[in-house]
């Protein structure tokens, strides 16, 4: 498809600032994106979480929120609509994925726990060492060749799970999980088969397998488009399969829900489920809200299904698509193929004169900002941080800086600007610096960390 499949009703102007300006407000935030205001952004594409535009129906929807604190009638549709995608037994709402990670995280990680994945995302590797437990990432060999073009290099490596689970007891590894698309891999889609065989390998040494399946409806489409067998599968069809391999699910409806806030945990585990409600209790609110405004659980319940419309993905699916092509065109280097929510800069190819200790992701992406007022996001050195007990940099197999793209939102127009503002960096890539840490917390360090350039 050659146009976006909507029209636009609202709009909203964007910043336009002097290079001079942002350098200013750049060194008040301490080289560190997350802390800029908003207001001095003029293509923010930091996530796509949360930051997408609602549609006419979901905003329709909002009005009949029943606000009730207990029994309300939202919580049941929202209940609805993900038992329909998911066919899990048990669906409890939170106010968004950390939250859902903490709950499950809570019951079943603790120290001496060891959690294996495709590769986790930040929070969720956070929310798994917070409780003394650790994370271990086991991508596909591929996928650490950025230049190289292949169809799932989201998957898990099957070989090196069995390994792992082979080696440890059944009470040290709770559960298997495994991302899709995978986020901290690119944004690179999981295929069908290696998410059965990941499910057979779980069930073989009795463990259970979640999914986290924020981006659920973009993995399914690229298995549609990619996978044989798939191409005159709905992504209704295809997102059922990929579900019934899992015991449950954590979600972060911020992407694929289409929606401002808000996530959940789905399974068909009883006492996982009975424990999660007594948790969402205590932190969250009661188990037919979650800490959400019910008009809320009315958007999502409208979104998730619009994620689904194969329209719908396809457009978005190009629009990413779109930013790479340009990207390439000017011979910058980045991670193939492109993905389905973001574009991801390889730094070390980007800028091979910075080591990862001084972070050339970051620095690329302050660059970036200074230039045309573009935010974007390090996934590399700065953001995996240290491991659980500090002691250790955890050195990531990719030094990345990511695109996220929100949904609904920017034109191709606003994206030919960011690419033509990548090209203008990459063209005097010699220029930039290494940077060091000047403060930081323990966990997430990279949300309020400051620097500064060597």
């Amino acid at each position: 498809m050659e146009f976006e499949p909507f029209k636009i009703k609202v709009v909203e102007p964007i910043p336009i600032t002097t290079k001079g300006y942002r350098l200013k407000k750049l060194e008040e935030a301490h080289y560190n994106l997350f802390l800029l205001r908003s207001d001095d952004i003029t293509i923010d594409l930091l996530t796509d979480s949360g930051t997408g535009a609602m549609s006419s129906k979901q905003w329709s929807a909002l009005f009949d929120g029943d606000e009730a604190y207990a029994g309300s009638r939202s919580y049941f549709k929202f209940e609805e609509v993900v038992q329909k995608i998911t066919a899990f037994k048990h669906v409890i709402p939170t106010h968004q994925g950390r939250a859902a990670e903490r709950i499950v995280f809570s019951i079943l990680g603790g120290k001496g726990k060891l959690i294996p994945s495709n590769t986790h995302f930040d929070t969720t590797r956070a929310n798994i060492e917070f409780t003394g437990a650790q994370a271990f990432d086991f991508p596909s060999p591929i996928s650490f060749r950025t230049d190289e073009i292949a169809d799932f290099k989201g998957n898990m490596d099957l070989e090196r799970l069995e390994g792992f689970l082979r080696s440890h007891s059944r009470e040290e590894i709770p559960l298997v999980m495994m991302t899709v698309t995978n986020n901290s891999g690119g944004g690179q889609p999981v295929s069908m088969e290696n998410i059965r065989r990941t499910s057979e390998l779980a069930k073989k040494y009795g463990i259970p397998f979640f999914i986290d399946c924020c981006r659920f409806a973009e993995n399914a489409y690229f298995i549609k488009m990619r996978e044989p067998g798939y191409a005159d599968k709905s992504v209704m069809e295809i997102a059922h399969e990929m579900f019934s391999y899992a015991d449950g699910c954590l979600m972060s409806a911020k992407k694929d829900g289409l929606s401002n806030t808000g996530g959940f945990i789905a399974t068909n585990l009883d006492e996982l489920a009975r424990k999660a409600r007594d948790l969402l209790i205590i932190t969250e609110g009661f188990v037919t809200y979650g800490g959400l405004a019910r008009r809320d659980l009315e958007t999502l319940a409208v979104g998730l299904l619009e994620a689904l419309d194969e329209k719908y993905l396809e457009y978005r699916i190009n629009q990413v698509r779109f930013l790479g092509d340009k990207l390439v065109e000017k011979d910058v280097p980045i991670l193939l193929p492109t993905g389905g929510h973001a574009i991801y800069l390889d730094a070390k190819r980007f800028a091979p004169h910075i080591p990862p200790e001084q972070f050339p992701g970051q620095s690329i992406a302050c660059e970036i900002y200074i230039q045309g007022g573009v935010r974007t996001v390090e996934i590399g050195s700065l953001m995996f941080g240290k491991d659980g007990d500090g002691q250790r940099e955890l050195r990531p197999p990719f030094e990345l800086v990511r695109l996220a793209i929100p949904r609904r939102v920017y034109t191709n127009n606003h994206l030919q600007y960011v690419a033509d503002v990548v090209g203008e960096v990459y063209r005097n890539r010699d220029k930039l610096r290494g940077m060091k840490i000047t403060y930081q917390t323990q966990l997430l360090r990279h949300f309020t960390a400051h620097l500064e350039y060597i």
